[in-house]
């Protein structure tokens, strides 16, 4: 299959959170594909970040799609409210609910489109029994839970897995990495398969002046 253009979804966890809308208008007029939020509850994960009630708030300061990576558990309580608060792509871990193909079907029926998320120790072979319920598959090239870590070379052979394993079904699945993402290891993770790179410090560094340069070194890697 053909390979699409480079998404960048830029990571707000690594943005001021004092000035959250003037960080997403930002970086869209930055050329950023999406925005990418990362939900963590402090069980699932060791940090809190946000919930669907800053989400709502600060849809209004984008119009590209909003990227939210639920790390919670359970995770089918709170499909709804982040859906209604402006999710346009919900991921979820296989391990945050009990009934991984209901969960994705729930984000589908909601009207978002429904990704599953791989820890580093997260089977491929997850992806097989779960295809015709996915639009994104994203790869964690760190664990989750905290910014600014070291990306993680041993995920390259997951990421040309699972590329291999949606293009065989000949599938409309974005392939997303997340985690330690720079120009250097964008250029790895483009050449193992991915559609998508989120990246935190590697967009917001700098500040503002700098996000539309930043963005484009990590699209042209």
């Amino acid at each position: 299959m053909s390979r699409r253009p480079t998404l960048i979804s830029p990571s707000i966890l690594a943005s001021d959170f004092s000035r959250l809308g003037e960080e997403i208008r930002a970086i869209e007029a930055a050329g950023a594909d999406w925005v990418h939020v990362d939900v963590m509850d402090g069980h699932f994960v060791p940090n809190i970040t946000i919930g669907p009630e800053v989400v709502k708030a600060i849809r209004p300061h984008a119009k590209i799609p909003f990227d939210v990576h639920l790390m919670i558990s359970p995770v089918d309580l709170h499909l709804e409210a982040f859906r209604n608060a402006g999710a346009d792509w919900i991921s979820v871990h296989p391990e945050a609910g009990p009934h991984l193909n209901r969960t994705l079907r729930r984000i589908r029926e909601l009207g978002a489109k429904a990704g599953v998320v791989f820890n580093p120790a997260t089977p491929v072979e997850t992806a097989e029994w779960v295809l015709e319920d996915l639009d994104l598959m994203l790869v964690m090239s760190v664990n989750p839970g905290f910014g600014g870590q070291s990306f993680l070379t041993s995920q390259l052979k997951k990421i040309e897995r699972l590329r291999s394993i949606i293009d065989k079904a000949g599938a409309d699945i974005v392939l997303e990495v997340d985690g330690g993402v720079t120009v250097e290891t964008a250029r790895l993770c483009r050449d193992a398969g991915a559609d998508a790179l989120v990246a935190g410090t590697a967009v917001f560094k700098g500040g503002p002046a700098a996000y539309a340069d930043n963005i484009r070194a990590l699209r042209g890697a």
